[in-house]
C-alpha cells in the first residue's frame, strides 16, 4: 500500500499510531510512503498514485472513508486568516482557501505549522475553525482518511486508530518541535483541538459545507474527479 502522508502537527497522532498498527501487522511488508502537502496529496490520489491518504474535505465526496479524519470542534489553530491588502490563498490548501470565501474572509490564509509559528507569535489573525463554528455551531471537517482500494485494511485501521487514545514518545515529540519550530508545549496545547472521529455532528457540517460551496458556484475544478 502506497500511503500518502502530510508532515503536519496535526496528523502527528496518526503517524505515532501507524507505527505501532503497521508493526502489529501484515501492513508493514507492504507500506510505502508518499510524502507531500494536502493539495499535493489530493492531486496524487486523483491520480491514483498513492493508494490511500487523508484527502482535503472538498474533494472527498465520494472517495471510500470510515469515519476518521481531521477535524475542528470549534478554534482550529492552524487555519488562519492573516490580515492583507489583497487575497491570497494558500498553496498547500484545498478546503481551507473555500472556507474564507464561503466565510466572506479576506486576506491571507495561512494553514499547517507555519499557521502555528503565527499564532503562537500572537500576532492578529482570524480562526478559520473558530468563525465556521460560531456561524453554524457545527464542528468543521478538513480531511477525511480515504482509500482507493485495500478498503477492509483501511476499516480495521480507522477503526483501531478512533479506539485508541495515542500518547506521543518524548523523542518524537522532539523530533516534531525541532521541525516545526515549535515547542514540546505549543505541540501538546494545539493538539487538544484537533479530534479525528467523524460522528454525526461532524457529517452535518460536512454537509453544510459542500451545500454551502454549492450553492455559491465555489465548488472547485476537481469536481468531477470520481474515487472508485
Amino acid at each position: 500500500m502506497i500511503f500518502g502522508k502530510i508532515d503536519f502537527i496535526n496528523l502527528l497522532p496518526f503517524h505515532v499510531f501507524m507505527k505501532r498498527y503497521a508493526k502489529s501487522t501484515r501492513i508493514h511488508q507492504t507500506l510505502n510512503y508518499h510524502k507531500g502537502v494536502p493539495s499535493a496529496l489530493n492531486r496524487s490520489f486523483a491520480a491514483r498514485r498513492i493508494n490511500a491518504a487523508f484527502i482535503s474535505s472538498i474533494t472527498a465526496q465520494n472517495c471510500h472513508h470510515f469515519n476518521i479524519g481531521i477535524v475542528a470542534k470549534r478554534e482550529v489553530l492552524s487555519v488562519l486568516a492573516l490580515p492583507s491588502s489583497e487575497d491570497k490563498k494558500d498553496s498547500d490548501s484545498a478546503s481551507s482557501n473555500l472556507l474564507a470565501q464561503l466565510l466572506d474572509i479576506h486576506g491571507e490564509v495561512l494553514i499547517g505549522d507555519k499557521a502555528l509559528r503565527y499564532f503562537y507569535s500572537g500576532r492578529e489573525h482570524i480562526d478559520l475553525g473558530k468563525l465556521w463554528h460560531e456561524r453554524t455551531g457545527l464542528p468543521f471537517v478538513f480531511a477525511f482518511l480515504c482509500t482507493h482500494h485495500h478498503t477492509d485494511e483501511l476499516k480495521r485501521l480507522s477503526m483501531a486508530f478512533g479506539r485508541q487514545k495515542i500518547k506521543i514518545p518524548y523523542y518524537i515529540l522532539s523530533e516534531a518541535s525541532h521541525k516545526s519550530q515549535l515547542t514540546h508545549q505549543q505541540i501538546s496545547h494545539y493538539l487538544r483541538f484537533i479530534s479525528y472521529t467523524v460522528g454525526e455532528k461532524e457529517r452535518r457540517g460536512y454537509k453544510r459545507f459542500i451545500q454551502e460551496a454549492k450553492k455559491r458556484g465555489l465548488h472547485p475544478s476537481l469536481r468531477d474527479i470520481r474515487y472508485h
